[in-house]
């Protein structure tokens, strides 16, 4: 062991700065590459954005691709070769929410390509939020009956309707009872249960109900849905 002094050591530590300057200054490729990339998913409805690269000329065309966690290939994104939006609708290519996904892109101008900007890793279970249900009020005497509806995911079943979020993920659903602007009572109910039944109410009283989806694991909520509004008899 020894040590380097004089102008060997200065000589190599100007060789050491040079290369760690090399290896980080942006090259032009970089500075057209595309940036925060970033899943934004609502009843699995999964869209990746991004930002327009600060330096960059403006008429920049973007080119996705993606592929599952662990595959080797990746696949070009079905509409999102060539295009100007800085926004891709991968609900289709990531279907299975209980798959990890990755995605990636790179733009193109001037007769040539940035480099790959590589998104986080994806679950689509963990990551997507929900819309609150929808809900419908009907009035017996003092008695009030809430049809509650799922929300729906982009997704389309054999018969060509959208795919209930339930059917990909168990959801419950809770119900805000109001009269004068307080909120009197709250009740629950899990995705299975499409009507909800409410008695022992006021008679010739007006109340407001408003619904949220409720995650079971996270215990993460949707916003409140309108007011619906009814009066009893």
């Amino acid at each position: 062991m020894y040590a380097l002094t004089g102008p060997k050591c200065l000589e190599l530590v100007v060789a050491m700065l040079l290369l760690f300057w090399a290896d980080c200054s942006p090259t032009p490729q970089d500075e057209l590459a595309p940036l925060e990339l970033q899943f934004h998913s609502l009843d699995f409805r999964n869209v990746l954005h991004w930002k327009h690269p600060h330096k960059a000329v403006k008429n920049l065309t973007y080119f996705v691709q993606h592929k599952i966690y662990g595959d080797k290939e990746w696949t070009d994104s079905e509409n999102c070769q060539g295009i100007q939006s800085l926004e891709c609708d991968l609900s289709q290519a990531t279907s299975d929410p209980r798959e990890w996904y990755y995605a990636r892109i790179r733009s193109y101008s001037s007769e040539r390509f940035s480099s790959w900007v590589l998104s986080q890793r994806f679950y689509p279970q963990w990551e997507t939020t929900f819309s609150p249900p929808q809900i419908k009020a009907t009035v017996t005497g003092r008695i009030i009956s809430v049809q509650i509806k799922p929300p729906r995911t982009p997704l389309r079943g054999q018969k060509g309707s959208k795919i209930r979020v339930t059917k990909l993920q168990k959801l419950k659903f809770r119900i805000y009872v109001m009269h004068n602007d307080v909120e009197e009572e709250v009740y629950e109910t899990d995705s299975c249960s499409k009507e909800l039944v409410i008695e022992g109410l006021r008679p010739k009283t007006t109340y407001c109900l408003q619904a949220v989806s409720v995650t079971p694991r996270s215990g993460r909520k949707s916003l409140r849905s309108p007011s619906t509004c009814i009066s009893t008899h």
